[in-house]
């Protein structure tokens, strides 16, 4: 991915770092060939170029691109479960994922860290990203998932004869464990996902107490991704199945909903971050009757909702780290809405706005691996840089409206926002 040449000064606004420090009040950004060169109060910036490129903030804020810890770019429109891997061919899901990665970069989102995908899309989205050849966050590449045979992903009946090839790998041992990270091995991908737990969508059969893994099926995954480099995550709601997780060595947790003592500690213990995803239930729960979803499932979904909140809250103020993101792609829950997670928590799960953006951006990047980099607003950091028209601490709900974004870069390049080329703007996918 190109970095931008020669100098830039992003002023007139106030400052979030990201590294949960408090706001600068009239701030100010130099940035030099992409690379932040100076972030303080305007009154202590050093002399800058005429020629500079100026971006003004109108007031607003200055902070950090935003990274979605839990991104799935071929989930478009999801009502069924069918949906996830049978709708549509290969050609067509890399199209959609395409558009999605822009939409996503549109919504300030410059980094963004796999869920899971179809057929390999984003390690292949991840290279034309780099490449330029489409616009889309800095991506850190998973694959097909893996679940056991029978777990909350083996959902097709044995009659279709079908196949889950394209969206998971279903595993029966630990042979069949190494078999498949072996594979994505071969995929190239960065992170391995995995389902140790059932979710509510499941009641009959895995629902969200339910196991969909054995501890043996799971630490033969990291043993085998770990001794090729790969990081391995997992769809973790019941309390066992995060303990087993965290046993196992696993990199990340996605959901933690059920988190007792004994979990949380174990998860201080290794520093391993949550992704929580809950604004997906709280959508489930207010909208899922509207698009067909039983009584019984919804009255799961508040159940997750309720014990994700507590889980949440328990980590952070243990000290644990939260990134925000996850599941955009359903009907109920589509592509394009993902600050509605950001807003969730401060006004549903009584984070503070400030801890919100620290987890939206230097927690995020950190679970990207990529911390060193991006995430934070900080000198020898490439310039990542969302530029907002007012005030987030006083409203975060302005980082859903796309329209109060001045600009949004990567590397000092503005991909997006009022002040970006107008053909790279203005894309919505619906369907």
């Amino acid at each position: 991915m190109k970095t931008a040449t020669g100098t830039m000064l992003i002023h007139n606004g106030q400052i979030l770092d990201g590294t949960g420090s408090d706001r600068i009040m009239d701030g100010a950004v130099v940035v030099e060939s992409g690379v932040i060169r100076f972030v303080g109060p305007a009154r202590e910036m050093p002399p800058v170029a005429e020629d500079a490129v100026r971006v003004d903030a109108n007031g607003g804020t200055i902070m950090p691109g935003l990274v979605e810890a839990h991104f799935h770019a071929t989930y478009f429109n999801i009502r069924t479960l069918e949906d996830l891997d049978i709708k549509y061919p290969v050609e067509y899901v890399s199209l959609l994922a395409s558009v999605n990665c822009r939409l996503a970069l549109e919504c300030g989102y410059t980094a963004a860290r796999s869920g899971g995908c179809l057929f390999n899309v984003d390690f292949w989205l991840k290279k034309a990203i780099n490449e330029d050849l489409i616009p889309g966050p800095r991506l850190a590449a998973s694959g097909r998932e893996i679940c056991s045979s029978g777990g909350l992903m083996d959902w097709n009946p044995e009659f279709r004869k079908i196949g889950m090839e394209g969206l998971v790998f279903i595993i029966n041992g630990q042979d069949d464990a190494r078999k498949a990270v072996r594979a994505l091995v071969k995929d190239g991908i960065e992170w391995v996902k995995t389902y140790p737990t059932g979710d509510a969508a499941s009641p009959d059969i895995n629902d969200h107490h339910t196991l969909c893994m054995t501890f043996d099926e799971m630490n033969a995954v990291v043993a085998t991704a770990h001794n090729h480099g790969l990081k391995v995550t997992g769809h973790c709601r019941a309390t066992e199945g995060i303990k087993n997780a965290l046993r196992a060595g696993y990199d990340c947790i996605e959901h933690g909903t059920f988190i007792d003592d004994e979990t949380l500690e174990l998860l201080l213990e290794r520093d391993v971050p949550c992704v929580p995803a809950l604004y997906f239930e709280k959508a489930s729960v207010e909208l899922g009757k509207d698009f067909g979803l039983s009584q019984r499932v919804i009255d799961g979904h508040q159940e997750t909702l309720d014990g994700g909140i507590e889980s949440a809250r328990r980590i952070l103020r243990a000290g644990g780290r939260l990134g925000m993101g996850g599941d955009y792609g359903f009907g109920w829950n589509p592509h394009g809405d993902y600050a509605r997670e950001l807003t969730f928590f401060v006004k549903d799960a009584g984070l503070t706005p400030l801890e919100v953006i620290t987890c939206a951006t230097k927690t995020g990047a950190e679970i990207m691996g990529c911390g060193d980099e991006i995430g934070t607003l900080e000198t020898g950091k490439l310039a990542d840089v969302l530029v907002v028209d007012g005030d987030v601490i006083e409203d975060i709900a302005i980082l859903e409206d796309r329209s109060r974004f001045i600009a949004v870069m990567q590397g000092g390049v503005i991909k997006a926002g009022r002040m970006a080329p107008k053909e790279l703007t203005n894309v919505t996918v619906n369907g």
